[in-house]
């Protein structure tokens, strides 16, 4: 009798100390003294207040009782971090799951088991909000590239070593190093945006070491080059290779161009349009060509142009009988609904005229626009202005065109020079 009284004393002992320790945790849980509703301390029911973890018996047919860690994920909802045979085990990694959701470190393991190929055309592709034709670039790199190595393979498997592994194969294969780190910055924001919806836990392309990329040197026209290749440039298209030099336009911006937006009195062009070019199949229309009512950098800007442009524009005009909203330069001679499309002019017109001019080097329309910014930098014009003239979004893209021209290095030397003299005659 006096053994038993000891052991009852010790238990009632045992299940003080648990209940004083739940109630100076500074969880607010519920605390039963009935064994089957007790779970070290912490309700089965899920607790309300602050976030926590806590135990759920579950009985087996053969009587055995195992405990389920029990946590809430970021949304609310209840979910298991797997089952134990010991309630201290189970409360451990509860308050354990309930720890990684707190500081962010969280992530659905069933939702990691997805493919690849699943998660992009169902979670990715759906909420990608870019322009149609980059649209239509991520969906060719996604084809051609991504989704023939990781399609199939399920998200959480997708480890460090596969992007490396992709990386070397995409360089062995003979692609450019440019082309591999712009096709993985794409892939590290897939990844970015699963570890956001907290499919992975890390993203595996964070580290990945990349191919080194040398810059090449730019090509910039000098205006007695300019000179001759506009020589070459039939007549009917030197107002829009005018207009590029002098205004510094994206090809979209320029072929959108009508006479409403040129100010004759105050002698400016506005940028209101661009025309986009794509396939059929990712058009938003469901043609090659249409018009988007916002330049690139989704604003419209002002530029100021010469009275000799003008003056230019004016005789185009007036020769072909274009109204208000008609395209400065259309597909064909005269009024037309189409501009002319970037590869007609460049293989019918541009090419023509750098192999007759005798140019070297692979000259682009868009190095109008480099040619612009340099002339402008080089002639004096302060960044600022030339960043708004250009468009540009950044200071730092408008700086790369400092010192680009074919003389600027012996022009800098002079200025060396001359500074030097003045210093050594004091």
């Amino acid at each position: 009798m006096r053994s038993s009284a000891i052991g009852m004393l010790q238990e009632a002992t045992i299940g003080t100390n648990v209940l004083l320790k739940a109630r100076m945790s500074s969880h607010r849980v519920s605390v039963r003294l009935n064994e089957s509703e007790d779970f070290c301390g912490l309700s089965a029911d899920r607790p309300e207040g602050p976030r926590m973890g806590w135990a759920r018996p579950k009985q087996h047919s053969d009587g055995r009782t195992v405990y389920m860690a029990m946590y809430r994920d970021p949304s609310g909802r209840t979910r298991s971090a797997g089952t134990f045979t010991s309630q201290r085990k189970a409360i451990n990694a509860a308050r354990d799951a309930e720890r990684k959701v707190e500081t962010g470190e969280w992530f659905d393991q069933r939702a990691g088991r997805m493919t690849f190929a699943h998660y992009i055309e169902r979670y990715w592709w759906p909420n990608l909000h870019v322009e149609v034709t980059t649209r239509a670039a991520y969906r060719s790199y996604l084809d051609k590239y991504f989704l023939p190595t990781f399609g199939e393979i399920p998200m959480f498997r997708i480890q460090p070593h596969l992007v490396q592994n992709w990386v070397a194969d995409a360089v062995e294969s003979g692609l450019s190093p440019r082309s591999i780190v712009k096709y993985h910055t794409m892939l590290h924001g897939i990844f970015k945006m699963a570890v956001r919806d907290r499919v992975l836990a890390v993203n595996p392309a964070e580290a990945t070491r990349l191919p080194k990329v040398v810059q090449p040197t730019r090509r910039i026209l000098s205006p007695q080059e300019f000179d001759a290749l506009l020589a070459q440039i039939p007549e009917r298209w030197r107002p829009l290779v005018l207009t590029a030099i002098e205004t510094g336009m994206r090809w979209g911006e320029l072929v959108a161009l009508r006479p409403r937006h040129v100010d004759w009195l105050r002698r400016t062009i506005t940028v209101r349009e661009t025309v986009v070019e794509t396939s059929k199949k990712h058009s938003p229309t469901g043609e090659r060509i249409f018009i988007k009512p916002y330049p690139k950098d989704d604003e419209p800007r002002t530029i100021s142009v010469s009275p000799g442009l003008l003056e230019v524009l004016s005789d185009r005009i007036a020769a072909y009988g274009l109204g208000r909203d008609d395209y400065l330069f259309p597909s064909v001679e005269g009024r037309s609904e189409y501009p002319v499309s970037r590869n007609t002019f460049r293989t019918r017109v541009w090419q023509p005229a750098v192999k007759a001019a005798g140019l070297e080097g692979p000259i682009r329309m868009h190095d109008l626009r480099h040619a612009h910014a340099s002339w402008l930098l080089a002639g004096g014009a302060d960044l600022p202005a030339t960043m708004e003239r250009l468009g540009h979004r950044q200071l730092s893209t408008t700086q790369r065109y400092i010192h680009t021209l074919p003389d600027a290095d012996q022009r800098a030397l002079a200025a060396f020079t001359r500074i030097r003299g003045i210093t050594t005659a004091d």
